[in-house]
Formats: structure tokens, sequence, C-alpha cells
């Protein structure tokens, strides 16, 4: 981004230089005379904003598994496809599941036989009460059993929860799965809000960064378009891949509905104010990063290169983290022209 920023302002040096008035020459010695302007420094108070980049995701993610393994016998929706709350997504092949459910059932049936009969023996003292006792046991563990099997057998078909898309499908029909693995990974739509601007920052920043502040959002996707945000939820501890910290923005997209993995730029607005110098746009003769060159007056009618910090730009103004040290006027047009030998003019 440094260096987007520093082609950017060389480019705008370039134009503005062009625009400029060239240098005269001095008939008497020969020598240049280039007529400049001069601005002195000022200050102004600053909102600090952090600027990060990162990729769309949603506020809920999902892994639709089956709970028990199977063959998968018919997949409803195809990845990238939106779904509905409660929707069919997949199912099992049904005949191993409907033989063991069916099982459960004459293994049911069998104890309550069993039981009943022990219990007609027992009121003829035919059977003792431990007898007794133990058909009924048998016939309480074929009950909850059962009740397995038919938990089981509701479980092997997949429903959504909520509403969402298929953002990638892991298994096809055919395939056999073993419980839990998973056959969709999915992103929720449950609300309208549900998206988020997942940005990576670095520990000062994350500091410096609180939950309910605001934001400006753009979307590669979307370059007209300027949405608002909101952070959400800063995550307690580094990303081990990449060493930042991520901060989670929600999004106020009203219509728009982007792809999950859109590329987003964001400036957070921290609610930190500093005092910053400013200084004209056109007075920046060169930058690289967070370095940039001005020149300043150095007596009547010769001048000096400066080294100054950048804290931020815009399109008219240059915000610089500290005032040169004993400079209090600078020169601002014909900057293009100047180097230490240069002979100025001072105009109005």
């Amino acid at each position: 981004m440094k260096k987007i920023q520093s082609s950017f302002i060389a480019l705008t040096l370039l134009v503005l230089s062009c625009s400029e008035k060239k240098p005269e020459k001095n008939p008497l010695s020969g020598q240049d005379i280039i007529s400049v302007k001069v601005s002195s420094l000022s200050s102004e108070d600053v909102s600090n904003s952090i600027v990060a980049t990162g990729l769309i995701s949603t506020e809920d993610q999902a892994n639709y598994s089956f709970k028990i393994g199977g063959v998968i016998s018919k997949i409803y929706v195809d990845e990238g496809q939106f779904f509905r709350r409660g929707q069919l997504l997949a199912t099992l092949n049904a005949t191993e599941i409907a033989a063991g459910v069916a099982q459960a059932d004459l293994n049911v049936a069998k104890a309550q036989r069993d039981f009943n009969r022990a219990n007609n023996l027992y009121k003829d003292s035919v059977f003792s009460l431990e007898q007794l006792q133990n058909t009924r046991t048998s016939l309480e563990v074929a009950q909850k059993s059962r009740q397995a099997t038919a938990f089981n057998e509701r479980y092997a078909k997949i429903y959504a929860v909520s509403d969402g898309f298929v953002a990638k499908k892991v298994a096809n029909e055919g395939e056999i799965v073993g419980g839990g693995m998973p056959v969709f990974l999915t992103n929720s739509t449950q609300k309208s809000n549900s998206y988020l601007l997942k940005v990576g920052v670095t520990d000062r920043e994350w500091a410096a960064i609180k939950i309910g502040q605001s934001a400006k959002v753009t979307l590669d996707g979307y370059p007209d378009h300027k949405f608002e945000a909101t952070v959400f939820r800063k995550l307690q501890a580094a990303d081990r891949e990449f060493g930042s910290f991520q901060i989670e923005l929600k999004l106020k997209l009203d219509q728009v509905i982007p792809a999950v993995g859109m590329f987003g730029k964001a400036e957070i607005k921290t609610n930190q104010i500093e005092k910053s110098v400013v200084i004209p746009y056109n007075a920046l003769v060169e930058a690289d990063g967070e370095q940039g060159y001005i020149f300043a007056l150095n007596g009547k009618n010769r001048v000096k290169k400066i080294a100054v910090h950048i804290l931020k730009f815009d399109n008219n103004k240059v915000y610089l983290k500290e005032k040169p040290f004993g400079i209090d006027q600078i020169v601002i047009s014909n900057s293009a022209y100047l180097n230490e030998q240069s002979i100025i003019k001072i105009i109005q």
C-alpha cells in the first residue's frame, strides 16, 4: 500500500509541476531565478484512523454433516446455492438405517413378551422377583436402544438450521462418509447484517480499536460504493498463520450481497485526536512510504531540502507527524525545479 501511495504522490507532483511557472534566466549572472510561493506551517487536530485490509465472511459459519456414517443417497443443493431455514439439504441411503429401526422394534416386542410372561409366572410364584426384574431391565434396555436408533434415523438427513448458502461442497452422491465428516461448508445469512469484513492489524492498532467504533469500507467488487461498518468483535489471540490480530467489522450493505472471500479495505476511526502539522499537497517534493521531502527557506533567496515524516494525506493536504525543527516557512510552488543551489524569488 505504501508503494501505491508513493506512486500516486509522484504522479500528482509531476502533473502539478507541468502546470507551474517555469524558471526565468537572470540576465546578469545567467543563473536560473525560480519564482516560488511560500507558506507558513500550521497545525490541526486530526482524528486518527487505522487502515486495514481483509476478506469478506459471514457472522456464522457451519459445517453440516451426518451423525452416522453411510452412503450419500441425495444432495439437494450445489456449491454457491442459497438455502432457507428448514430446507432438506442431503440424505443417506435408508436401507441399512431402516433395517436397524426394524430390528430395534423387534427387540422391544420380544422384550415386552418376555416381561409379560415373567410377570404372570411371578404372580403364580413360579418366577422369582430377581427373574422378573431382569426381564423388566431387558425391556427398558430394548426401549432405550430403539430411541437411540430412531434418533440416529432423524440425523440421517441434513436440514438447514438457518438461512445461508453453500460455501463448499465436500462430498457427493454415492460417496461413503463417516459420522461427523463434513458434507457442506456453509455461511449463514440469517440476518441482513450478517456479513463481516475480517481484517488483520498490529498489536498497537488492536489496542487502539474499541468495539462499536465506526468505519468506512470499500470492496474490490463494488469500487464505487462506500459502506458503513462498525467494529463487531476483537479476537483475543493473534492469528498463528499471519501473526496479526484479527478485527471483525459488521457491514451495512443494504441490498448488496458480496461474495465470501471478496477483498475489502477498511478505515477505522479510533476517536483519538492528535495534533498534526499540515502542509499543502504540492509542497511535497517526493515520498517513500512514511518519509517525504519538502523545501524550506534558507536565507532570503536560497532553499534547503528537509526530510519530513508523513502521518497521512488526502487530496489537498499532507499531515506530518511532527514539525520540522527550526522551520517556519516552506515552498509550496515550483518545487520540481528546485535544488539546494537554486536562487529563488518569492512571489505572492
